[in-house]
């Protein structure tokens, strides 16, 4: 009869193990994405910086095309 809890106990502990192992992928793919969204951030505001600088002239000239 023992043994029934011997076998349980070891089934608990492989569950355990497998959802370490679950536990650490998931953790490794959140850290993947969380570089890729820093990346992303960084590709975003460097394309808002060159659009606010070619953006500037033209604005300058639009102003000129409007005034009489």
């Amino acid at each position: 009869m023992w043994w029934w809890v011997m076998v349980w106990v070891a089934l608990a502990a492989a569950g355990l193990a497998v959802l370490a192992v679950f536990a650490a992928r998931v953790f490794l793919a959140v850290e993947a994405l969380g570089r890729q969204v820093a990346a992303s951030s960084d590709a975003l505001a460097a394309a808002g910086d060159r659009l606010s600088r070619a953006a500037g002239p033209l604005a300058e000239r639009a102003g000129e095309i409007s005034r009489p």
